[in-house]
């Protein structure tokens, strides 16, 4: 089936930081203000004019792939990018799922713990007018790690807490350090040359970077959330019960 654009969610991750609201499920059925976190993800991406979603599973595989089935998606087209065997890493996932979107125009790959407003419509038109192989979407905010720009160019990125480099080349002085959002885009033959392995999706772009354009898009939505730490759930929690229950 030749698609214009595909939506890949990365929901395999184990969640362990989320401890007992994953502890008996997988995190792409954790509830937030009685709504799945992956039910949200797909009604965001669905109103930006996707009908194709590639998900990946590992952790409680079967829960999220009966959720999927006896909720009301008949009319989206949902693959199912199985990693029950083998965690690949958000970088290992999109290369085993290629196949899923080898026909698309335009990849967008989204975490499923990220709650976002973004207005993923106007950024997927802008990015396939672009030259560009991919975006990955960045913030000015508080991070341990971050990416490294020259001109919106990738050219490495910092472990700030370590104080880890990673280059594209050589060592710079001169950039443009932004947070990484969790969701990028890129074109679908991007990842062609690599073999499938485990592996940080990060990695793959930092070696991409050397011969491709691989661009930051910077971001600043009305709002953002990151639910990675059972900390930052009862704000997220707060958050979305006062703007959408009144």
């Amino acid at each position: 089936m030749s698609t214009h654009k595909t939506a890949l969610i990365l929901a395999a991750g184990k969640g362990t930081r989320l401890e007992k609201l994953t502890a008996k499920k997988p995190k792409a059925l954790v509830k937030v203000n009685g709504i799945c976190l992956i039910d949200r993800v797909i009604k965001k991406l669905e109103q930006a004019g996707f009908t194709h979603f590639v998900i990946n599973v590992h952790h409680f595989a079967n829960q999220l792939i009966e959720h999927l089935k006896s909720t009301d998606y008949q009319h989206l087209k949902i693959d199912i990018s199985d990693e029950s065997a083998e965690l690949l890493e958000t970088g290992g996932g999109i290369l085993k799922a290629r196949h899923f979107f080898a026909n698309s125009n335009c990849v967008l790959v989204h975490n499923v713990d990220i709650l976002t407003s973004l207005d993923f419509k106007t950024i997927c038109s802008e990015f396939e007018k672009s030259a560009d192989e991919a975006w990955l979407l960045t913030q000015n905010r508080v991070s341990s790690r971050k990416l490294l720009f020259q001109r919106q160019q990738l050219i490495g990125w910092h472990h700030i807490n370590q104080e880890i480099f990673k280059w594209v080349n050589e060592p710079q002085t001169q950039f443009n350090e932004l947070a990484f959002s969790g969701v990028h885009l890129f074109k679908s033959k991007l990842f062609e040359s690599f073999k499938v392995q485990h592996c940080s999706v990060i990695d793959l772009y930092l070696e991409l970077a050397q011969s491709n354009q691989i661009k930051s898009k910077e971001i600043n939505p009305e709002f953002w959330f990151d639910l990675g730490k059972i900390t930052e759930y009862e704000a997220i929690e707060r958050y979305f019960k006062q703007t959408e229950n009144n």
